[in-house]
């Protein structure tokens, strides 16, 4: 009787829970797929970065003009020639200048040798208003040709004065012509390359009138020193200090990121219209076989480094929910369980954890997903190497 009963009410008791299974698993949300990233140790960087695309100037650049206007008469330069300080670069025709100049040294070696002559005569007037000085206080000379001699010799040395004087103005004549030669010509003002020549030969050129800007007749770069001008938010200008590092990298040349240190700072804001206000920041490389391999007017981009740590607990920032949580993917009981965290240094990459998880804890970094809470089923879908 006993076991009837028991098998009449273990029967019940079975379907009622294979119901009860059965319920639960039709009606229980599936799975949520999530990508993980086991929680580790390494560097963790605090950066800035650029807001708009900076570009690669060369340290020294000029664009030359004649000061005056006139023809081309030597251009001996090309485009993409090397050239040094000190060379002809353009010249315009200026032989009646060359005339004026030689025509100044003339008269400035006339000057110079009626000068002497004058002088050598003022210094024979004084020996002999001298020599008759002497002779009048013993009454061997008379008084009025005494006189007259030392009144000569005074006359002479005032001679002897303005001959050097006309010499001093001689050769201010000759600085005068050789001015207005130079203003001529273009000289390289150092080593460079030729960028760009606006002119050929036997053309008209003319200086640009104020207030309107011409293309200059030659523009030179020296390609032995670059750097990087990049325009920086003002909140973030204001962490930066000269002589912090920072990475360069250039679409010309990929994923390679460049050495370099912040070199200087803008003294002022720049307040662009539609534009956020900016601070330019330059950025110099650091090592000198880069600048071989650089031209200006590259664009760029430039993280300055503001902090470093090393072997920190860290995990991806995109992990990071509303700056302090971060869900933790628990393999043994299939759920997401979210964990408050103390985040130290933070960049685009990684995160610094002071504390909240340990080495080896599965993040989830598609955590912004809005069916991912607190104990929800999960299974991972893939991790991020």
């Amino acid at each position: 009787m006993i076991k009837k009963r028991l098998i009449r009410w273990i029967i019940p008791a079975l379907i009622i829970a294979a119901a009860a299974v059965f319920i639960w698993r039709n009606t229980r949300p599936d799975p949520i797929e999530v990508l993980v990233k086991a929680v580790d140790r390494g560097t963790v960087e605090k950066i800035v970065a650029n807001t708009r695309a900076g570009t690669v100037e060369a340290c020294r650049r000029a664009k030359l003009s004649p000061s005056i206007g006139g023809q081309i008469a030597k251009l001996p330069v090309r485009k993409g020639d090397s050239v040094r300080a000190g060379q002809l670069l353009l010249e315009l025709w200026n032989e009646d200048l060359v005339a004026q100049a030689v025509l100044a040294e003339s008269e400035a070696t006339t000057a110079r040798s009626t000068a002497k002559a004058t002088c050598l005569q003022a210094e024979v007037a004084q020996r002999d208003a001298n020599r008759l000085i002497k002779l009048r206080k013993t009454g061997a000379a008379p008084e009025e040709q005494t006189d007259r001699a030392v009144t000569q010799a005074k006359a002479q040395k005032a001679q002897c004065a303005a001959s050097k004087a006309a010499v001093q103005t001689s050769r201010a004549r000759v600085g005068v012509a050789r001015a207005n030669l130079a203003r001529t010509r273009l000289i390289a003002p150092f080593d460079g390359v030729i960028a760009e020549i606006n002119g050929e030969l036997s053309e008209y050129v003319t200086p640009s009138p104020i207030g309107i800007a011409t293309p200059p007749a030659i523009d030179i770069i020296d390609i032995a020193c670059f750097y990087v001008s990049a325009p920086i938010d003002e909140v973030d200008a204001a962490a930066i200090i000269e002589g912090m590092p920072a990475r360069v990298n250039l679409d010309a040349f990929g994923k390679r990121a460049f050495t370099g240190k912040v070199r200087r700072i803008a003294a002022y804001v720049l307040d662009r219209e539609k534009q956020a206000r900016t601070v330019d920041v330059e950025v110099a490389f650091t090592r000198p076989e880069d600048l071989n391999q650089l031209l200006a007017g590259y664009s760029a981009d430039v993280e300055i480094i503001l902090a470093v740590r090393e072997d920190t607990l860290r995990v991806p920032t995109q992990a990071i929910l509303d700056g302090e949580r971060v869900y933790v993917y628990l393999p043994d009981q299939g759920i997401v369980r979210e964990q408050k965290i103390a985040p130290g240094l933070s960049n685009w990459d990684f995160t610094e954890v002071i504390s909240g998880v340990n080495p080896g804890d599965l993040v989830v970094i598609n955590s912004d997903r809005a069916e991912i809470i607190d104990g929800a089923p999960a299974t991972v879908a893939g991790e991020k190497p």
